[in-house]
């Protein structure tokens, strides 16, 4: 007796039909997942995987469902070839953030969305407290389903970007990272610059014993930041102590402050970001340290509350909507065919002077 075939194409094996949009051959040895793993892993034939990649009526909710884990199971993404075939304007840009929503971070993807917003598009956002490099794979994979015309990454840790280098998602890649990044598009701030001025602030006070207070050692910006400090430091024939390493946030700035409490020869701290500098300037105070009459504290980033510290922050001051804005400058570019779009990477933060640095003390 003859049956009519479902209208999901539940059969695994290829009687004809639709193209398929996506890579065509076996795969067999190469280790890259096709399009035939995905239908093998969701139990349905290549032609309803095109459906599901092309994003075509007559496939059931249950089996689009089943499709798309398969797709992220395996990492696999359509060729760049291919997906070009079926190449439509979505309108939509992947913005994807991983790490702690930080003050920073959040601020550059809000001055990215705005930007956008502007500019005609819709933001299809992901978002993960840490980095996590399946994840973040799969995070790729999703925004690539949802025909996203270009992929972002908001992220200080290396591990990311270098993650992302390594996917081939046939859409343009722009990561926010402060050091190179090849075969990404790349947009940052000037860390080591910034750096480079909190440190001359302080020798220029007559500082000489400058600590630092460093981000964490995964951290691009933490990197930069540390450089900028020892190079400035070494070309005044200046010491480089071992920095004192946190985790970015306020409970790891007061662990070191204890220690630094208890260091007589130092005369100033260049702290990475202003949250340990709020952690630093508490321990000191427990101390009995007097900022900036014993020691000189300097942050990082200028957050809205460090104007209202004890004392108020002396800081370097990052623009991040205008960052966020910058990103969406090189996407147009990119997407309007300039492939070769220059990286906007020569923004220097300012440096804000305030209370907590001063003339160094003579003892």
């Amino acid at each position: 007796m003859g049956g009519h075939a479902s209208r999901d194409d539940e059969a695994t094996s290829a009687r004809g039909g639709d193209a398929p949009v996506g890579d065509v051959h076996s795969g067999a040895g190469t280790g890259v997942p096709t399009m035939f793993d995905v239908a093998r892993r969701a139990g349905v034939s290549h032609q309803t995987v095109s459906r599901v990649l092309n994003d075509l009526s007559g496939v059931a909710a249950s089996t689009k469902v089943r499709v798309e884990q398969a797709i992220a199971e395996l990492n696999y993404t359509p060729s760049p070839a291919a997906r070009a075939m079926a190449n439509r304007r979505s309108g939509v840009i992947g913005l994807i953030q991983a790490g702690r929503p930080d003050y920073g971070p959040s601020n550059a993807a809000l001055g990215f969305n705005e930007a956008a917003r502007e500019a005609g598009y819709t933001v299809s956002q992901a978002s993960m407290r840490s980095l996590d490099a399946d994840v973040l794979r799969q995070a790729v994979h999703r925004l690539v389903l949802q025909r996203v015309e270009a992929i972002v990454l908001i992220s200080g840790e290396r591990e990311g970007v270098a993650v992302l280098g390594g996917i081939d998602a046939g859409v343009p890649l722009v990561v926010v990272a402060s050091e190179p990044a090849p075969a990404l598009h790349r947009v940052s701030m000037d860390q080591y610059e910034g750096a480079r001025l909190a440190t001359g602030h302080l020798i220029g006070l007559g500082h000489r014993e400058i600590r630092h207070l460093a981000g964490p050692a995964e951290s691009m910006d933490a990197a930069e930041r540390r450089r900028g400090w020892a190079d400035v430091m070494r070309e005044h024939g200046l010491a480089t102590p071992e920095p004192i390493e946190g985790d970015w946030l306020a409970a790891s700035g007061y662990a070191a402050g204890l220690r630094l409490a208890g260091d007589r020869e130092a005369t100033a701290v260049f702290s990475a970001n202003d949250q340990m500098s709020i952690g630093l300037l508490h321990a000191y105070r427990e101390a009995g340290v007097r900022v900036p009459d014993d020691v000189s504290v300097i942050g990082f980033d200028d957050v809205p509350e460090a104007a209202h510290f004890a004392p108020p922050l002396t800081t370097v001051r990052q623009d991040f909507d205008a960052l966020g804005r910058d990103v969406v400058a090189t996407l147009l570019e990119v997407l309007r065919g300039g492939a070769d779009a220059v990286d906007r990477t020569a923004r220097v933060p300012e440096l804000v002077v305030r209370a907590s640095t001063a003339p160094r003390a003579r003892r």
